[in-house]
This record gives structure tokens, C-alpha cells and sequence, in this order.
């Protein structure tokens, strides 16, 4: 700004009297600057200031030889150049990661062929150099550690929800970007395998999800995003949520849940994951995890006196900080989000008792499918056993919170103890049927599941816009020969302000 000034006052078509204008600068600093929307003031003796109307630029100004407001007009044109999107900056990390890699392993095995072409003596001589000097750099070390521990206790950040205090490099509003240019590419993955809007599950997602997003109003995080659904053809059981509000469901995973509750409780922990920004919460420690590991990186390819054994030293580095920081911390993830999402279930009147339900029928579905099976110790997500061990100590205090919101009470039968009865009469009948054969097995029927399943209840959608209806109970599951154990339909009721009820049925097998 300084030098436009002295260029303006100088051009001789600006101002008729530079000369003057130019010792008073001269003459009287320091010249402060104070800008408004249009005009800039420099505070100086005699005051000046510059306007400009988006065309033309003026200077206004008072001499101290002639008294009175002076104004001059300049004609000069300033052009603009169109603005230019910058990338992300999650995105640019995405793009340095490998040149950074690249750049530790370039520079660790150049210090090894350096080192090895050394001299014996001048080897000696460095060591020597570097024992003498150990406590000044160990001392270096130590305070480079500080440095580095102050920096990360800068970028401490509280959880909207559970109030956990956490690492946040990259901020929510950063990775929101980075969430809309990731939705665009999901849109045209499965811009063919979309289904459309009057789809019967289309409307039944909707109209669970805004639901849940109205009882959950009073979470900023909820209330400020807009939420959109996309339902994708596809057999996989699957479903995620952007942070920027983008919901993805899989027909596979509509063909999984057994009723509009256990839909309410996997959206609520889709849901969870973007309320609570784990998706830039995961991109943080990434980060600096792999910051921190190129010295590591570095010192692997500069001791190993081969390449091969620096790219097994590698390889080794990355399934340990892939088992021992990654892995355990995305479980650690998956875990609160089916505490929260269990919460905003609850909030938006859903039978949380049907959440352990989900995840045992997923895995009596993994061992008839024949899944694999993994340890949990090598998996992102907890095993199916400890996510409905968990949900199960959650569901008091669940429904409790369940109560405090007005909701109408829950049916006295729990859906727990109808599919766990399910369960048992599936297995008696199986082990009968080994021992005896087909004819002791007939005495004892099977369970006869009367509900249908969500994806082809075509009156789900109607049901979730009836008005308030009585729950009706579930009757439990019989084991006497002459008659047969039955699963009815479950009521999501509406809260008691008056809202709209969700319906569905249940399968317990």
C-alpha cells in the first residue's frame, strides 16, 4: 500500500502537486493506515486519504500551505483476476504424503552411501565428535520434543457430545471441503445404481432420518447440517455418512435390519460419526502419525546396509503403526459412535432394546454366510459379540434418557429375550434333528417369522407418516410342540408433542 501511494502521488497526470505532498510524507512519520470497506487513510500530518467508488481511485488531502480540503481524481483502472479455488487442505496432505515418504527414503539412504564411502578414521572422528557432544544433543532432542508436545497441545479440541478431550489438526470446517468434493465422487460412482426418490425405501430412510435429526435439534452439530439421502442398489450391508450431512444406504444393509428401530439405530451411529467429526478426528492423528514415523523411516533406510532388507524394515514399520495406532483407535471410534448413536435413537423415541438385536443377528448371519473371521485385533470395527456385549450395559441408561424426552412407554416384551428364545428354539431343533432324524425333529416346529422384511414392506413408508398408534406387545416365543412361535410387528411410537410414528416389523431369526 505504501508504494502504491508514493506511485500515485509521483504520477504527474494525479496529482498537481507532488512535490509538496511528498516532503510532508517525507517530514512526518510514521504513516499509519486504517481501512474501512472503500477507502484507505494514511494517518500522517498533513491527513490523507484514498477512496475509490470500484473504478476510479481519488486522494484526498490537506495542505499545510493552502488550507481546505484538496481533491484530486486519478483515472487509473485496477483489474481483478477471477478467483481461484484452492485444494483442501486435507487434499493437499493426501498428495504430499508419498512425496514425503519419498523424500525420507531418498534422504536415509543417501546418508548411508554417504557414510559407507567414508574413510575408517574419519568414521572414528565422527563418533568421537558426536560422544563429546552427547548432552548438547540430547538436549536438542529434548527440546525439540517440547516444541512438538507444546504444538500438539494447541490443537486440543473437545468432542461436541461425550466432552473427550482430543487431537485436531485438521479443523471441521477444512475437512468439509474435502467432504463435498468426496460426495461428488460417491455420486458418480453410483449415479447408476441410485434409487430414486418414490422408491417406497427411499422415502422409508427420509423420513427416519429427518425424524431423528428433529428430535436431536437442541446438538448444534445436528441442526446446522443439511441432511440429504441417497439409497445405493446394492447387495452390500453397508451405510455411511459425510461430515457435510450426505447419507448413504445400501439396500443391503435395508435387507439386514429386521425393523425401522434397528434402521433408527444404524443411522444414529452413521449419524454419530459425522456429529462428532470423526472422520477429521482419524485425518489428525494420521497426519501426525505419519509426520512422526518419517524419522523413523529415515533412520530405517540409513542403517539396513541393503535396500531389500530397508523395504522389509518398511514394511514391518507400517503393519506396526497400522496395529498398534490406526486400528485400535478406529475401534475406539466405532465404540462411541454406538454410544452416541444409541443416544439419538433414544432421543427420537426408537426401542434402543433392538440395537444388541442388530448386531447378534449379524453375526449368526457371518457364521451361516461362512465370514470371515478375524480377530478383533485386526479389524477397524469391534467384533459383533463386543458391540452388543456394550450396547446391552448402555440400554439402561439409554432408556432412561429415552423417558426424559417424553416418549411413550416401551412394550413390556423385549425384543432381547424374544430372539435369544428364537435362537434356542432354532438350535434345539437342529440338534434334534441330528439325533433322531426328520421325524423327531417335525414335533418341534420352527419358528415362523410373520413379518416382512423392511426393503419390501411397502407400507412402511405410510406407517412412519400414521398418527400415534398404541404399542402392540410382542408375544414371546413358545417352545410347547403344538404351537408355534411367532414375532409380531414392533411400534416406534411418536413422542408425546405430537409427532409422527414409526412403524415396522421384526424378525428375530
Amino acid at each position: 500500500m505504501v508504494l502504491l501511494s508514493f506511485s500515485l502521488i509521483r504520477s504527474a497526470r494525479f496529482c498537481s502537486r507532488p512535490v509538496n505532498l511528498t516532503r510532508n510524507f517525507l517530514q512526518k512519520p510514521p504513516i499509519l493506515f486504517k481501512r474501512t470497506t472503500q477507502s484507505v487513510y494514511l494517518r500522517a500530518d498533513p491527513p490523507v486519504s484514498f477512496y475509490t467508488n470500484g473504478k476510479t481511485v481519488c486522494l484526498r488531502t490537506t495542505s499545510l500551505l493552502h488550507p481546505g480540503p484538496v481533491l484530486t481524481r486519478c483515472r487509473l483502472q485496477f483489474h481483478t483476476s477471477a478467483p481461484v479455488r484452492a485444494l483442501p487442505v486435507p487434499v493437499l496432505w493426501l498428495l504430499l504424503k508419498p512425496l514425503q515418504k519419498l523424500t525420507a527414503i531418498i534422504l536415509g539412504r543417501s546418508i548411508r552411501k554417504w557414510w559407507v564411502a567414508l574413510p575408517a578414521n574419519r568414521r572414528q572422528l565422527l563418533r568421537d565428535w558426536a560422544w563429546q557432544r552427547r548432552w548438547y544433543l540430547a538436549a536438542g532432542a529434548g527440546v525439540t520434543m517440547v516444541i512438538v508436545v507444546l504444538l500438539l497441545l494447541t490443537h486440543l479440541d473437545e468432542s461436541p457430545v461425550t466432552g473427550r478431550t482430543r487431537l485436531l489438526v485438521v479443523s471441521r470446517e477444512k475437512y468439509m471441503e474435502l467432504a463435498a468434493l468426496m460426495s461428488e465422487g460417491y455420486m458418480e460412482e453410483f449415479k447408476e445404481l441410485m434409487v430414486p426418490a418414490s422408491d417406497p425405501r427411499h422415502k422409508a430412510v427420509e423420513m427416519v432420518v429427518q425424524h431423528m435429526v428433529n428430535r436431536n435439534k437442541d446438538i448444534p452439530e445436528v441442526c446446522d447440517v443439511p441432511w440429504t439421502v441417497h439409497v445405493v442398489q446394492s447387495p452390500d450391508v453397508n451405510a455411511f455418512v459425510l461430515p457435510n450431512g450426505k447419507v448413504f444406504m445400501f439396500t443391503g444393509m435395508l435387507e439386514a435390519v429386521a425393523d425401522v428401530h434397528q434402521l433408527a439405530i444404524i443411522l444414529g451411529h452413521e449419524m454419530a460419526h459425522a456429529v462428532l467429526g470423526h472422520a477429521s478426528e482419524q485425518a489428525s492423528l494420521s497426519h501426525v502419525v505419519d509426520l512422526l514415523s518419517l524419522i523413523l523411516l529415515m533412520a530405517i533406510w540409513a542403517v539396513c546396509p541393503q535396500d531389500s532388507l530397508a523395504l522389509l524394515g518398511q514394511w514391518v514399520q507400517n503393519k506396526v503403526t497400522e496395529l498398534m495406532f490406526d486400528r485400535p483407535y478406529s475401534r475406539k471410534l466405532e465404540a462411541e459412535a454406538d454410544e452416541v448413536g444409541l443416544q439419538l435413537a433414544a432421543k427420537a423415541c426408537a426401542d434402543v432394546r433392538a440395537g444388541p438385536v442388530f448386531w447378534q443377528q449379524m453375526e449368526i448371519r457371518d457364521q451361516l454366510t461362512g465370514g470371515p473371521d478375524l480377530p478383533e485385533w485386526l479389524s477397524t470395527h469391534p467384533s459383533h459379540r463386543n458391540r452388543y456385549t456394550q450396547l446391552d450395559r448402555l440400554i439402561p441408561k439409554a432408556l432412561e434418557l429415552r423417558e426424559s424426552c417424553a416418549c411413550p412407554t416401551l412394550p413390556a416384551t423385549d425384543p432381547r429375550a424374544v430372539f435369544s428364545q428364537s435362537v434356542r428354539v432354532l438350535l434345539e431343533n437342529a440338534k434334534n434333528q441330528q439325533r433322531g432324524g426328520p421325524e423327531v425333529a417335525q414335533k418341534r416346529p420352527m419358528p415362523r417369522i410373520t413379518a416382512s422384511p423392511l426393503p419390501s414392506a411397502l407400507s412402511l413408508s405410510a406407517a412412519l407418516l400414521a398418527p400415534t398408534a398404541p404399542p402392540a406387545p410382542l408375544p414371546r416365543a413358545s417352545t410347547d410342540d403344538s404351537q408355534e412361535s411367532k414375532v409380531s410387528e414392533v411400534a416406534l411410537p411418536a413422542p408425546a408433542d405430537g409427532g409422527g410414528s414409526m412403524q415396522g416389523g421384526q424378525s428375530t431369526s
